[in-house]
């Protein structure tokens, strides 16, 4: 009996030595996934926001990277000295200056002062001396009165039943029955869309220099302005956009206080979509929905045939057959390089996360060399197959037996690199496809900019205008045209246009003055 009763006390410690194994191994977990995350967490409030990789860090001999460079068969390159002239440069200061208009002040002594101190004879101009400074004047306001002649015949006053009547052609008003003009419009949709300049601090600066114009006043003046003269423009570029082979797509949040049926916290979405590098002209289109839902680029893009680079968001998945979907390296990297943050710091660059990373760092250091070669697309395309497809597929192989706890830092590094190789891998189909959807970040980033000012939008019918003034701007700005001076170039010319002139009028018309043209640096 006594026997019995000690193996049955055997068994009873063994379970309780194994639940408390169990649950051992599950606060180890618990611990550090937790050190994970303050690790990520003091990384974003102390550490640099930066995601660049310092150059001692790279890795690169990872990949053999002396058998992959060398070739043997080139011969050494032969040296030979070259000499040569170039034009002296006169400085920054001249070269910021040399477009501003110069208004020169003569200073002089009376003729009683010319003498001289010697020998007391009439003293000449023998040179100038100068300097000089930048004078900023502010914002110039007027009331412009238009008056136009009536004419009417004397003679038909005197002996006639009927007297014609004349009036002098007068320019059309942007809108009937308000103050609004072409510079008053545009210098409010700059300050707003480019600068970033709320509309109630516009109201406060126009009250300074004793301006009474309400912020009512200026937002009725652009919604306005943007329904009746920039909407075509608008649908002209989206034209244009559909035309192209290669686009970008991202979205971020916007906020609008009163739409129909939804709460005023709930958040709406400003979709971009833009041409990628390959394009002839560069166009920026946002597009203000009420959703996140797949079905908003669906229906923009109907009509649009070619490749479409995107992030990880899977409402771009079903966009039709016609579209290739394009991955982005740069979010894969991303969740690496938060990974290698999470491990502690005398483990960084033995760690799985840091492999992951210098995978990812070998890619685009690939890019930056075909960059700097000025490749042709079907150069690239070679290129990429040659070198950065090896690479790649290493990089997967890699991931696919390589194993992480799924919540840690490296687990969701692993399963979105994963999840998105088809997607990822599609940058290999053609040379003018890129390894990122960084354009399109760069231009949603003027957006989001703007937002952190103005914070929100009244209405929906203010957001579409938002969206289509912010897609002239942009799109003006990446063709080198000034804001204010093509918007102001814009509202002079449109109210007289046709539909067939609007082609002129887009940013990259052969009509547009050079006086909307940025100075080229």
């Amino acid at each position: 009996m006594y026997y019995v009763s000690m193996n049955i006390s055997v068994m009873d410690y063994q379970k309780e030595n194994l639940k408390l194994r169990e649950e051992v191994e599950k606060l180890n977990f618990l611990v550090k996934y937790y050190e994970e995350q303050l690790s990520l967490l003091k990384h974003k409030k102390y550490g640099a926001s930066s995601e660049k990789t310092p150059p001692d860090q790279r890795q690169l001999l990872l990949f053999d990277e002396a058998e992959n460079e060398a070739d043997l068969r080139k011969p050494e390159p032969v040296l030979e000295e070259i000499t040569y002239k170039r034009r002296k440069r006169e400085g920054k200061r001249e070269d910021d200056l040399s477009g501003l208009p110069v208004e020169v002040v003569e200073h002089s002594l009376p003729e009683e002062e010319r003498v001289c101190p010697q020998c007391a004879d009439v003293m000449h101009v023998m040179g100038h001396d100068s300097r000089r400074e930048l004078e900023i004047i502010p914002a110039k306001v007027i009331v412009k009165e238009h008056r136009w002649e009536v004419y009417s015949c004397r003679n038909c006053e005197r002996t006639g039943i009927d007297v014609p009547v004349i009036k002098a052609p007068s320019p059309e008003p942007l809108i009937k029955g308000s103050l609004a003009f072409s510079s008053s419009v545009a210098y409010i949709m700059t300050q707003k869309y480019v600068n970033a300049m709320p509309l109630y601090r516009q109201e406060q600066d126009l009250m300074n220099r004793e301006i009474t114009l309400s912020r009512q006043t200026m937002a009725n003046w652009m919604i306005r302005c943007s329904q009746d003269w920039l909407e075509p423009i608008y649908e002209c570029m989206k034209e244009s956009l559909l035309h192209q082979s290669v686009l970008h797509v991202d979205e971020t949040t916007v906020q609008i206080l009163r739409e129909p049926g939804r709460s005023s916290r709930a958040e709406s979405y400003m979709w971009l979509y833009r041409t990628s590098g390959c394009a002839e002209c560069a166009i920026i289109l946002y597009d203000y929905q009420p959703t996140r839902s797949g079905s908003h680029p669906r229906k923009f893009l109907e009509g649009f045939n070619g490749y479409l680079h995107t992030d990880g968001y899977s409402a771009y998945n079903g966009l039709g057959a016609q579209i290739t979907r394009v991955g982005c390296f740069v979010h894969a990297r991303r969740k690496f390089d938060e990974a290698v943050k999470s491990v502690p710091a005398e483990s960084k660059e033995a760690s799985q996360a840091h492999i992951g990373l210098d995978f990812c760092n070998k890619l685009f250091e690939l890019e930056r060399c075909y960059e700097k070669e000025s490749l042709l697309p079907d150069e690239r395309y070679k290129r990429r197959l040659e070198k950065s497809k090896p690479v790649s597929d290493e990089f997967f192989k890699w991931a696919s037996v390589t194993n992480a706890l799924p919540k840690s830092p490296l687990g969701r590094a692993l399963h979105y690199a994963l999840a998105q190789r088809n997607y990822l891998e599609n940058v290999f189909l053609d040379g003018r496809l890129e390894l990122s959807n960084n354009r399109a970040e760069r231009s949603i980033r003027q957006f989001v900019i703007g937002r952190k000012n103005w914070l929100f939008s009244a209405t929906p019918k203010g957001a579409r205008a938002s969206s289509v003034i912010y897609s002239v701007v942009q799109t003006a700005k990446e063709n080198g045209l000034k804001p204010f001076e093509y918007l102001e170039y814009l509202f002079r010319t449109i109210p007289g246009s046709t539909h067939d002139d609007l082609k002129d009028l887009l940013p990259w018309g052969t009509q547009i003055p050079d006086s909307c043209r940025m100075k080229e640096r």
